[in-house]
């Protein structure tokens, strides 16, 4: 089941929650919406849902090449997980997950016994059947979040769309929970649409990420794509750590601090004043010049728990870097607060400004 808007604009009094956006999400995908508060990820996912209206002159919304902007939301067939599970405390998790199966009209409502399979067969899904018979407040956040998410299969919907579903959870279960949720649509192969702002969660989940910012889409691309090539310096900034510089094009060469280094991608038309993005990973530290070009700096901290050790430095320029090396490297290095090292950048991205 396809899911395509075209067009689709979303005012609020004089505020743009969104302007003129379209989007694509082919049968089967997994695809993440991510971007900032205020940018516009969660009114797009209520639009598509059918719980907002978009403003009157936009594009359809359709569901498989069929236009659903007309319909009610409960005529959509969209399952939908919101971030605070919205659990009915009075019923169980069993009752929670048939509640949408029970209320269905006379003519096309199950029988009790088709009911009863279908919850229990849900639960064994999500890894709960054990967990039937008790109450939302019984459970744990993962585990109130996993019977939210039961519910929403339970209809059998076209189209799966969760709005933060991880935001209310510490840091180690999200962890868990978004393995196991890209493990869950491996098995069902659900037309999926999550809203985040956790740009590790939308990296390691989804088959695709759509970065908006200001009421648009910035960029859409697989998340190796918008990580490792992306299409603007919002989508550079916005996606991990990165080191700024201001700089200079001229000649098919980039000058910034004391270095100069080629160009790094023709296909860019860049003349005059630009702005030079490195990755910490993408630097290399030495504690001496090797006869290379390499920027000055000194040792301001040393973060050397963890797989890698992150280094904050300062050039004689009074600028601020961060560089990433290997815990090997750090030990035969013998770095400390105060320690003289020489930066070569070994990958740059260039963008005008």
């Amino acid at each position: 089941m396809s899911i395509e808007v075209r067009n689709i604009s979303k005012t609020f009094g004089t505020f743009k929650a969104l302007d003129d956006v379209s989007l694509t999400v082919g049968t089967g995908e997994l695809v993440a919406l991510l971007g900032p508060s205020g940018s516009g990820k969660t009114t797009l996912l209520r639009i598509i849902a059918g719980l907002e209206q978009p403003d009157p002159g936009g594009g359809p919304i359709l569901f498989h090449q069929e236009g659903v902007s007309e319909r009610h939301v409960s005529q959509r067939g969209v399952g939908f997980v919101f971030q605070h599970y919205a659990l009915f405390r009075h019923l169980s998790v069993f009752e929670n997950v048939a509640f949408g199966l029970r209320v269905k009209r006379r003519a096309e409502r199950p029988s009790r016994a088709v009911i009863r399979a279908r919850v229990h067969q849900l639960l064994q899904l999500v890894q709960l059947d054990q967990l039937a018979h008790r109450y939302p407040h019984q459970l744990s956040g993962g585990q109130r979040q996993r019977v939210a998410l039961a519910r929403a299969l339970a209809v059998e919907p076209r189209v799966l769309l969760l709005d933060e579903p991880f935001g209310a959870l510490d840091a180690k279960v999200r962890k868990e929970l978004r393995a196991w949720l890209r493990r869950l649509h491996d098995e069902l192969h659900m037309t999926s649409v999550f809203v985040t702002h956790d740009q590790d969660e939308a990296l390691e989940v989804a088959d695709r990420v759509v970065v908006t910012h200001e009421g648009r889409i910035e960029q859409t691309g697989t998340p190796d794509e918008v990580f490792h090539h992306p299409a603007t310096e919002f989508v550079m900034n916005f996606l991990g750590d990165v080191n700024t510089f201001h700089a200079r094009v001229q000649a098919g060469r980039v000058q910034f601090n004391s270095l100069e280094l080629p160009f790094p991608d023709n296909r860019q038309q860049i003349v005059g004043q630009a702005r030079v993005f490195v990755r910490p990973f993408d630097v290399t530290i030495d504690t001496k010049t090797n006869g290379l070009p390499a920027l000055e700096a000194r040792v301001v901290r040393v973060h050397s728990a963890g797989p890698l050790v992150r280094l904050e430095l300062r050039t004689g320029e009074d600028q601020r870097l961060v560089a990433e090396i290997s815990q090997e490297r750090f030990r035969t290095m013998n770095l400390e607060a105060g320690s003289r090292v020489y930066v070569r950048p070994r990958h740059i991205r260039v963008f005008a400004g």
